[in-house]
């Protein structure tokens, strides 16, 4: 069964659980099972268990990853709330993929693709909070925030005023008219779309992205397993920087005040280590075939034996 999403670095995050232990494996953002389903056919050793909040992929999921039925388990909800809950043990090794799938973006009717005649962004069709909802109920002030912070849009300010401004006259229904008030104050240029940092800024929003993120490594923090092997994939600086900074506090063994003369702590606080120095990024090879890796990293951690 061939999956709509190409997954992204796919042999550096086989490579990453090449030595995992027999125990197993949890796809937290399971997407359309490409991962998941290589992951299952390389290590016969590993069991499965993937989490996704989309019904769509879960249903996909489930159909593609019938070969491996006896190895496999599916969850639907958020991966932050999922994972505290899971009573299967060891967790020996653990895949997230923050990014938006392929078949999410491209079918216009979810409402991420610049072109569509809704507004939406919803990852879990069921939730309440949409993207109609953020730009058309907002504060200015609030959407300045998000554009600012969320999309790192420089003309952050100009742009909520465009878009308060436009829905005084009429609601904002599609993402393609939010689109085209997006054009009017971002030049087009370049190869990337004027509105893909505003997109995303709205889609963090939407679906709490980054307080995801947050929830899943403060899981690990709390729980992990001996030797267990974590393989993080983000898509843009925020998301980055909550792993790089995580990972760095998990893997130093010195907890003492900075100020302190000498260490009292007995340099032995370390949680694991990382398994590279920087982020590992898309081949020129999978930069051709799937141009959508390109601000793809991963970056991995394996949590002492």
């Amino acid at each position: 069964m061939e999956s709509p999403h190409i997954p992204v670095l796919l042999e550096e995050v086989l490579e990453s659980f090449k030595d995992v232990p027999e125990g197993y494996f949890v796809d937290c953002t399971l997407g359309y099972a490409g991962h998941s389903s290589e992951v299952l056919a390389r290590y016969g050793h590993l069991k499965h268990i993937g989490i996704d909040r989309d019904e769509e992929a879960l249903a996909f999921s489930k159909k593609r990853l019938e070969p491996f039925a006896d190895r496999s388990t599916l969850y639907k909800g958020t991966f932050a709330t999922v994972l505290p809950t899971l009573q299967e043990a060891p967790v020996t090794a653990l895949l997230a993929d923050f990014g938006v799938s392929s078949l999410q973006l491209d079918k216009k009717e979810r409402g991420f693709s610049f072109e569509s005649e809704t507004l939406d962004m919803r990852m879990d069709a069921t939730a309440p909070l949409s993207a109609y909802e953020v730009v058309n109920t907002y504060p200015k002030e609030k959407l300045e925030y998000i554009f600012d912070v969320y999309g790192e849009v420089r003309s952050y300010r100009k742009l909520a005023s465009a878009i308060v401004n436009a829905r005084a006259k009429e609601p904002i229904k599609s993402a393609k008219a939010l689109s085209e008030i997006i054009k009017q104050v971002i030049p087009s240029g370049g190869k990337i779309h004027p509105a893909t940092l505003p997109f995303q800024a709205i889609r963090i929003e939407v679906n709490n992205e980054l307080g995801e993120i947050e929830g899943l490594l403060d899981a690990l923090e709390a729980k992990h397993y001996p030797g267990e092997v974590v393989s993080l994939i983000t898509f843009h600086s925020l998301e980055d920087r909550l792993v790089k900074n995580r990972f760095k506090k998990w893997a130093t063994e010195c907890i003492c005040d900075p100020q302190a003369i000498r260490c009292t702590c007995g340099k032995n606080h370390a949680m694991g280590k990382p398994l590279v120095r920087k982020p590992i990024t898309a081949s020129k090879e999978e930069l051709k075939l799937n141009p959508r890796s390109r601000s793809a990293k991963l970056r991995s951690f394996r949590f002492k034996g």
